[in-house]
């Protein structure tokens, strides 16, 4: 395809900035060309407000960063309508959410009340404030950052807000040969970040997209894609498996990773590719199971090894 070329550049204008995560990389420029929303996920410390600030300025477009805190409230995301004096009316002050990219960090530092402020927006690209619809632009995307479960402050983000993003993706420690790759960039930037620079236009990132969307797939792997989603609804570990929405994220994401690789069509390969960022946080796990430290991704890698693959 000829988008290889654009999209190798994208790439390596992010790895230049964010050393070691060549996975984390590729399924970030992933879920954008499937028009869908990233959740990273990792301990503090491993680049992944970096990650997200370092697409926002590789994309060329416009970006706000919101951190979440416990006191955050939803008009401090969306807006408000202020009162004017002088003309005796309101006036919508915009919130940080009416951008291109919104970098939601640590989104799981504030109270489910404004976490659900996200949701019109990452589903509709719209916010209605005080009745009023206001669109938001068509290559809004969210990049959220959280912290592990764990980890003190935390609040776990409801299921419906969960099924908001196309991916979930882990961000990892680095090898050892990446870190030391990354202290030396460090010193010889003489501790300033990183900076990216734009690599594409607003007109590539629309046919980009476009292309990703219209990549062939085989009824064989459409019914590939449907028996692995229920099949999570079958496994005995789980509560609540993944919902036709996911079947549907799964293909936009196969399809995206085909383009992101240079092909027109989507193979097997591409779907098991992506399977586990997409499907992760979309399992509800049955309580003996976590108790006996089965992860989801235990259950999708089982599934993948399980379910035939179509020739």
């Amino acid at each position: 395809m000829s988008d290889a070329t654009p999209l190798s550049r994208l790439l390596d204008a992010l790895g230049s900035a964010v050393v070691g995560q060549p996975r984390v990389l590729a399924d970030l420029v992933t879920a954008f060309l499937a028009r869908g929303h990233v959740l990273l996920e990792g301990v503090p410390g491993v680049a992944k407000t970096l990650t997200a600030r370092s697409m926002a300025g590789a994309l060329g477009l416009s970006f706000s960063r919101v951190q979440f805190t416990p006191d955050l409230m939803p008009a401090d995301i969306l807006g408000t309508n202020i009162f004017q004096p002088q003309s005796q009316s309101f006036r919508l002050m915009k919130g940080p959410v009416f951008t291109e990219v919104l970098v939601a960090d640590e989104i799981n530092r504030t109270p489910p009340k404004t976490q659900a402020a996200l949701l019109e927006a990452m589903e509709e690209r719209q916010v209605t404030i005080d009745g009023v619809t206001h669109p938001l632009p068509p290559h809004f995307f969210v990049v959220a950052t959280q912290n592990p479960l764990e980890l003190e402050g935390t609040y776990p983000l409801p299921e419906a807000q969960l099924d908001r993003f196309l991916m979930r993706v882990r961000v990892g420690y680095p090898d050892a040969d990446s870190e030391t790759s990354l202290l030396r960039a460090y010193h010889q930037r003489e501790g300033k970040p990183p900076g990216v620079s734009r690599v594409l236009d607003a007109a590539t990132l629309t046919e980009l997209q476009d292309r990703a969307a219209r990549v062939a797939c085989d009824d064989s792997i459409l019914q590939y894609v449907v028996q692995l989603v229920r099949d999570t609804r079958a496994h005995p570990r789980v509560r609540l498996g993944a919902s036709p929405r996911a079947a549907q994220a799964l293909l936009a994401a196969s399809k995206a990773h085909a383009a992101l690789k240079g092909t027109d069509f989507v193979t097997p390969d591409d779907v098991k590719a992506v399977a586990q960022s997409v499907l992760n946080h979309r399992l509800l796990l049955k309580a003996e199971a976590e108790v006996e430290g089965v992860t989801a991704d235990d259950v999708l890698r089982q599934m993948l090894e399980r379910v035939r693959v179509p020739r």
